[in-house]
């Protein structure tokens, strides 16, 4: 669904990725883990097009889309749960959802059922302003946000941060259904490790930009993993 192959990317004369290559599967879910400041979120700002890469490629769905704008990506079938959540604040809940119709044909605008059975709090709360929700259900809303738009690959950018230990599970009840339809490719970007290590198929650390080390659940080692990441 998803190949990264050797990108570079930089901020003026700083380089924030190098050489990295990467990949995601439907029915799968890839771990990016890391401390902060390695460059995570560079990598997946850099797949939804909102930061240009000097060089490399990027090829979804059997195309390359490195030369696309952010909202071809996202027609295409790719969709972003960023950090901070970055819901519209003054937006009730079922206007934010709606800002997912966007990529979508007008007979296509409709909140997808699941989006409530994963996350039936937003259903009861539609009317609410978002920025009235705690920190948890504003996560719970920018997945869902997501979702509204069918995406065939997910990123979603350290989706626990800041998340009290209940919501944390449903996050990643709803991680392993949407993994479990087997037609969604998911990259997770994360430093909780425990969380990282139920969900994910295959890992990828990364440090100073470049990844370091991979493994894939077969020969997973939470214990290398974590050396790699403290390293």
């Amino acid at each position: 669904m998803l190949e990264v192959k050797d990108i570079n990317l930089f901020y003026g004369a700083a380089q924030a990725l190098r050489g990295v290559s990467i990949s995601a599967e439907p029915g799968k879910v890839t771990c990016v883990l890391g401390r902060n400041g390695v460059g995570k979120t560079s990598l997946l700002r850099a797949m939804v097009g909102q930061y240009p890469i000097s060089s490399g490629a990027i090829v979804f769905d059997g195309s390359d889309i490195t030369g696309l704008k952010p909202y071809e990506r996202a027609r295409k079938g790719i969709g972003f749960v960023p950090q901070g959540r970055e819901i519209f604040p003054l937006l009730t809940v079922e206007e934010n959802l709606k800002t997912g119709f966007g990529p979508l044909k007008r007979e296509d605008r409709h909140i997808p059922d699941d989006v409530f059975s994963l996350f039936p709090v937003l259903q009861s709360m539609l009317g609410r302003r978002g920025g009235d929700l705690s920190g948890g259900q504003q996560q719970q809303l920018a997945i869902g946000r997501a979702l509204v738009m069918r995406p065939k690959l997910l990123l979603l950018d350290e989706p626990t941060e800041g998340i009290q230990p209940s919501i944390i599970k449903d996050i990643g009840r709803a991680i392993s259904y949407l993994r479990n339809l087997g037609n969604i490719a998911i990259v997770l970007v994360e430093q909780y490790l425990d969380f990282a290590c139920e969900l994910g198929d295959s890992f990828a650390v990364m440090d100073r930009g470049a990844v370091k080390f991979t493994c894939d659940r077969a020969n997973l080692d939470p214990g290398e993993i974590s050396r790699q990441m403290a390293l």
